[in-house]
């Protein structure tokens, strides 16, 4: 049944209901009316058959740690106006809910209660639901999904299985992140300024055998699809993804090293990006903590470097690249020979050198790198310039030169240009056999092993025979246990599933002898890198979606969430999709066409904390002020991408504003089929130019700006309400319509009662966006000055009749005007619309 069909046949059944009293805005009463008939017209769930364009919006779905916070209220606000228009512009629109149910708060949680993780997440889950429900979020709940039921896990173990068949998951022993808290590993993303990025514990590095996904086989389609993004995306979540894969072109070179203290002589290859600076090359560095550095360190220098790892095993990968800390290292008692001149370098192990960058070992030119010239100058070795860029002579100077210059001391090489000296130093490295031209990536394989309970069974039997067997896909979900629960989940280095011995020894699925499941579960990130896929096609049974049905509809079209995901979540929903893609499970290569990331919610200039003691309650403000205020304050404090501190707006105005509009409603006398065309034409201008303003600037995100525009045309609709013919005027009842249409996307119970004022049919946000009349859009315009503590900063043409608060919300968009604050807070804002903003800093 489409729309129309089910409005007609719920209006005819439903008894009058009783309205607040004349002239009372009560967002109570609309609270308590409106969530029935949303979900009893069904409004929110898309038709999905063919009659209408679609459009995809997907907000980053929640994890259940408790009730909703305000930080939620920003980001589900913003999400829900791009929804809401693009329905009312007559598209059918996916907007789905679901949460990111595994983790592990939920296992601390239980640890802590005596109790299952699932009492703990499904009850906080029924918790949001109903506070997303009252916060008006026009989600299609029969969506609905968690990560953690079975009936999705299983379809995370079939794609697990997916990628092991093409070799897309594998384990091997290495260094891992180990947090000694928590007792789990932890991707490199997940490390943040050496710390645990969940609880804060300065990460370790342990010697484990774990499973990774081969994200590195896709990095330079990660890096190439971005082209698709530029223009869609934040361009510095483009740059911190770019910056994460770190592809770097440079060359191999392979250093021979002597035999020397009972070990036998070995080439040692090395990733350099300035293969035109070999000449400076003066000794030779292996991570301390690479098995390299083991294999090659003379037996008399052997307890030197086993004391020395020992020493460094706790610091974290920022640190140890930190060009602040003091540089330490031991002489390994080797030389490793320079393949472009011959000459021995002393090789040694520093902490400096990571292990999992390139093949664990640099060639050291100290006068072109800090890093190496502050090891040799605490080591005493020699330093050697080999690029004259006019600067100093870094030897003497301590400051490395890494700039362009011309080639000197260095041979064959000796006059050229950086260029001109990579060029041919990568060509005699290929002659010789001592080398070639290869690209590098920083980027390495996802270690999504994880030694916990709560999340995603490893889909793997370990047998003595066979080796690793996967699941067959008949069995699958491979489901937790149920008897594991409270204390019985303290980590203890090892998953707690392995002390579930009745669910861990199974028979092997090949050959039928005694085996063992995998005990580790998968890291989160894994759920949530195709969940947006699941949402097509919720309760299908035969895949993980029904691949017509997300060809149907995905791409997503908007995208929206925090920017602190710009690493971990979007680049292995990317990884995924590419993956998808190759197995011909879907018909794209990139998952999100666009994004919009919003920014924090602060209270006096500071991240809301219990420990600082300027948290809000959600809950409170919600029922001091209404939905439609918290909505509407949240959205209209300032553009998406920047911060909102809820010190400095003010919820009790965006109150009193609502409820002026709401009261418009009470004055309009005319009919709903009134020729409107007959009305007052200057507030038909106004009308119109609102209506094409707020379609173009919703565009653009610039939701706070149309927020200004409706304040506008409130203001005017009613001086012509007070001044005019009053409310028979059709021009009014056209503003006033208009007024509850674009509200709607804002605050949708005070424009829902506002339509029904005015004698419309629930529901509002189907009613359509209103057509615009180009005729009534010709409009004199003026040049707004805009100045930053008295400094003119940006010009801004504007209608000659521009209202202050629409005027001062375009100021405060302007580029030219963020740079000129260059982050500091605003003290006051001085409007003289139509020709001046002043904004004072603080």
């Amino acid at each position: 049944m489409n729309y129309e069909h089910r409005v007609e046949a719920f209006v005819s059944a439903q008894p009058d209901t009783e309205q607040p009293a004349e002239g009372t805005y009560s967002f109570a009463a609309m609270e308590a009316r409106w969530p029935a008939i949303w979900d009893e017209l069904k409004v929110f769930e898309p038709l999905d058959d063919g009659s209408r364009e679609r459009r995809y919006v997907l907000d980053m779905f929640p994890y259940p740690s408790g009730d909703l916070h305000m930080g939620h209220a920003e980001a589900f606000a913003m999400g829900d106006v791009v929804a809401r228009y693009l329905r009312q512009c007559g598209y059918d629109v996916l907007h789905p809910i679901g949460w990111d149910s595994f983790g592990l708060p939920a296992e601390n949680a239980a640890i802590k209660r005596d109790a299952h993780p699932a009492e703990w997440t499904y009850t906080n889950i029924d918790t949001q639901a109903a506070s997303f429900r009252r916060y008006a979020i026009s989600a299609d709940w029969s969506r609905r999904l968690h990560t953690s039921d079975p009936e999705y896990y299983r379809w995370t173990q079939w794609l697990f299985l997916r990628f092991y068949e093409k070799g897309l998951a594998y384990r091997r022993n290495s260094a891992v992140n180990w947090c000694p808290r928590d007792q789990t590993v932890l991707a490199n993303e997940q490390v943040v300024n050496g710390a645990c990025e969940r609880c804060g514990t300065q990460v370790t590095k342990k010697n484990l055998n774990q499973w990774y996904f081969r994200i590195t086989e896709y990095a330079d389609r990660l890096l190439e699809d971005m082209d698709q993004l530029h223009g869609h995306w934040p361009e510095r979540v483009l740059a911190m993804q770019r910056n994460w894969i770190g592809r770097s072109e440079g060359a191999h070179v392979k250093f021979d090293v002597e035999a020397s203290g009972g070990r036998g002589a070995r080439s040692v290859d090395v990733f350099t990006t300035r293969p035109d600076t070999l000449y400076g090359a003066t000794f030779f560095v292996v991570a301390a903590d690479a098995d390299l550095a083991v294999d090659i360190v003379a037996d008399e220098h052997h307890d030197d470097l086993m004391a020395y790892r020992e020493q460094i095993k706790s610091l974290s990968e920022i640190e140890r690249q930190s060009t602040e800390r003091e540089k330490t290292g031991v002489f390994l008692g080797r030389y490793a020979v320079n393949p472009i001149n011959g000459e021995k370098l002393p090789v040694w192990a520093a902490d400096y050198v990571l292990a999992e960058y390139g093949t664990g070992a640099i060639m050291a030119v100290p006068a072109h790198d800090q890093r190496d010239l502050d090891f040799a100058r605490a080591f005493n070795l020699p330093v050697r310039a080999v690029l004259d860029t006019g600067e100093p002579d870094p030897a003497e100077s301590g400051v490395a030169t890494a700039g362009e210059g011309t080639v000197i001391n260095s041979g064959f090489l000796e006059g050229l240009s950086k260029t001109e000296a990579i060029a041919a130093a990568s060509s005699r490295l290929e002659e010789t056999g001592a080398g070639e031209t290869t690209v590098n990536f920083r980027l390495r394989d996802w270690l999504l092993s994880r030694q916990r309970f709560w999340g995603t069974p490893i889909p793997i039997i370990h047998c003595g025979t066979c080796g690793e067997v996967p699941v067959p896909d008949n069995e699958l979900p491979v489901r937790l246990p149920e008897g594991l629960r409270g204390e019985a989940l303290s980590p203890k280095g090892t998953s707690p599933l392995a002390a579930a011995e009745d669910w861990v020894n199974v028979p092997c699925p090949k050959c039928g002898a005694p085996a063992t499941r995998d005990t580790d579960t998968m890291d989160t990130f894994v759920d949530s890198s195709w969940y947006f896929l699941r949402f097509a096609s919720p309760e299908f049974t035969k895949g993980p979606f029904d691949i017509d049905a997300v060809n149907r509809w995905l791409p997503v079209g908007q995208y929206v969430g925090g920017v602190e995901h710009a690493i971990l979540h979007l680049l292995y929903s990317r990884f995924f999709t590419k993956v998808l893609q190759d197995l011909g499970m879907v018909d794209f290569n990139e998952p999100f066409r666009a994004l919009l990331n919003q920014g924090q919610v602060l209270n006096g200039g500071r991240a809301m904390s219990k420990s600082l003691g300027n948290g809000v309650d959600l809950t409170e403000q919600l029922d001091k002020y209404g939905v439609d205020a918290v909505r509407l304050t949240m959205v209209f404090a300032s553009p998406p991408e920047d911060d909102v501190d809820w010190a400095d707006v003010s919820p009790s105005a965006s109150a009193k504003f609502l409820a002026r509009a709401w009261r418009l409603g009470q004055d309009v006398t005319s009919s709903t089929d009134v020729d409107r065309s007959t009305g007052d034409q200057a507030l038909r201008a106004i009308t119109h130019r609102t209506v094409a303003d707020a379609a173009e600037l919703l565009s653009n995100n610039k939701f706070n700006v149309v927020i200004a525009k409706v304040m506008e045309l409130v203001n005017a609709t009613r001086k012509a309400i007070d001044s005019g013919p009053g409310g028979a005027d059709p021009a009014v009842r056209e503003a006033v319509e208009t007024v509850a249409i674009i509200l709607s996307l804002f605050a949708p119970y005070t424009a829902e009662d506002l339509w029904a004022q005015l004698g419309r049919e629930a529901s509002v946000a189907a009613a359509g966006w209103p057509e615009v009349e180009e005729e009534l859009l010709v409009e004199e315009t003026i040049t707004a000055i805009v100045q930053v503590q008295g400094k003119v900063r940006d010009r801004l043409q504007v209608p000659a009749n521009i209202g202050e608060e629409e005027l001062r919300a375009l100021a405060l968009d302007s580029e030219a005007v963020s740079r000129s604050l260059d982050g500091r807070g605003i003290r006051t804002v001085i409007v003289r619309a139509p020709k001046l903003v002043n904004i004072v800093p603080s």
